[in-house]
């Protein structure tokens, strides 16, 4: 009998996907571009409604039983599904590069006695053998690792209360970040992890509660890592996260949080990398072609693809929020019509125009909502226009 993860390894695996450096650099940015009086309800209503759409993508990998980009087929036909996976397999590269990346950055600045590049090679290193050995024979080690990681949060999160802050520490930023740029960034983070979950739903013993546990376990830890960014925000240090663990007065602590969060999270990603590559080509062995991923990312990394981190997020959620949108509507409200032939292209093409929107709302400065709503409801109606359609 096949073995299946359970309720509690899911909250762990997917609790550890929000604890990054890059959670926490969101919040230092939304810290010192926003009023603090402004910031807490397009924070929370971000995390809240991506939290629910990465609930039911990954209901449909846990009901289904394949992985995140296989789920896709049945909407968007075999070609959709490996154009998703490809664009997946791009994005997963380029996001790992941003977190190894981010993790080395603030490494460095702990003033350990290691270059940069070097940095960027040893944690996918750790992140390479992580994934080769796999997921299923490492639970155990994994549960052990994000229980470490959430102890080293509190004590982190308490310490950072008692900092004083710099005199004058405030914003000077040249724009104020609106309700809709917070909510942007906010909600960009579950967005970026749409096309992944199903990988590891797919497993589970218990499809329902499992995959809310772990959209659940995101959502907080997510919120939690932003807290800490919007803490680190006063202290006038800018996104120098090592100078914030340094004034916290947890040196080595923190340095085990850095590493640790950034190999955690990077596992995950690099592990759905290989996933999406066997959706494209199903006798690539997934193991190997993460460890490949993880090669090309500290490249990337190295070269210096962090300074394009927002405007990578709005990538992702240009391509992912109207592709979740499209497949949602078509699994759980026109499912008689999938079986239809030519119905995947009209799916893309409600892809398509979610993405075209998003661009457009993004690129012209649309105030009145927010760019990623907007393309979820144009794609989202056109896809469900498909059962009108007789």
């Amino acid at each position: 009998m096949e073995k299946r993860t359970s309720i509690f390894t899911n909250g762990m695996i997917w609790f550890g996907v929000a604890i990054s450096v890059s959670e926490i650099v969101c919040g230092i940015e939304i810290g010192e571009a926003a009023k603090l009086s402004d910031i807490w309800f397009p924070l929370i209503l971000g995390h809240v409604l991506g939290g629910v759409m990465l609930y039911f993508v990954g209901l449909i990998g846990a009901r289904v039983r394949v992985n995140a980009m296989e789920t896709t087929a049945s909407t968007f036909g075999k070609y959709g599904s490996k154009f998703f996976a490809f664009l997946n397999l791009l994005q997963l590269i380029g996001w790992i590069a941003v977190l190894n990346a981010q993790g080395a950055m603030a490494l460095a600045g702990l003033k350990l006695p290691i270059s940069f590049p070097l940095t960027c090679v040893l944690l996918a290193v750790l992140i390479a053998a992580w994934v080769f050995v796999g997921l299923r024979k490492t639970a155990k080690i994994t549960t052990v690792v994000m229980g470490l990681l959430a102890v080293l949060l509190v004590v982190l999160t308490a310490k950072l209360f008692g900092v004083e802050p710099a005199s004058g520490a405030v914003s000077h930023a040249a724009t104020q970040f609106g309700f809709w740029t917070i909510f942007e960034i906010s909600i960009a983070m579950p967005l970026s992890w749409l096309p992944v979950i199903s990988d590891y739903t797919k497993d589970v013993e218990k499809p329902v509660a499992a995959t809310a546990i772990s959209a659940v376990a995101y959502t907080l830890a997510s919120l939690w890592m932003y807290f800490i960014g919007l803490q680190i925000a006063g202290l006038g240090v800018g996104t120098d996260i090592a100078q914030a663990i340094l004034l916290a007065g947890i040196g080595i602590p923190g340095i085990i949080i850095v590493a640790l969060s950034t190999v955690t999270t990077n596992f995950l990603a690099a592990n759905s990398a290989g996933e999406s590559a066997k959706a494209i080509y199903g006798k690539l062995n997934p193991k190997v072609a993460g460890v490949v991923v993880c090669g090309l990312s500290t490249i990337l990394a190295i070269w210096g693809i962090v300074d394009h981190y927002i405007s990578f997020l709005y990538l992702i959620a240009a391509v992912f929020a109207p592709m979740a949108a499209v497949l949602l509507v078509s699994y759980f409200f026109v499912k008689e019509h999938l079986e239809r032939k030519g119905f995947w292209i009209w799916n893309l093409f409600a892809w398509a125009a979610g993405f075209a929107v998003y661009e457009f709302a993004v690129n012209t400065g649309v105030e009145f909502i927010g760019p990623t709503i907007l393309a979820v409801a144009v794609s989202a109606a056109l896809a469900f226009a498909a059962k009108l359609k007789k």
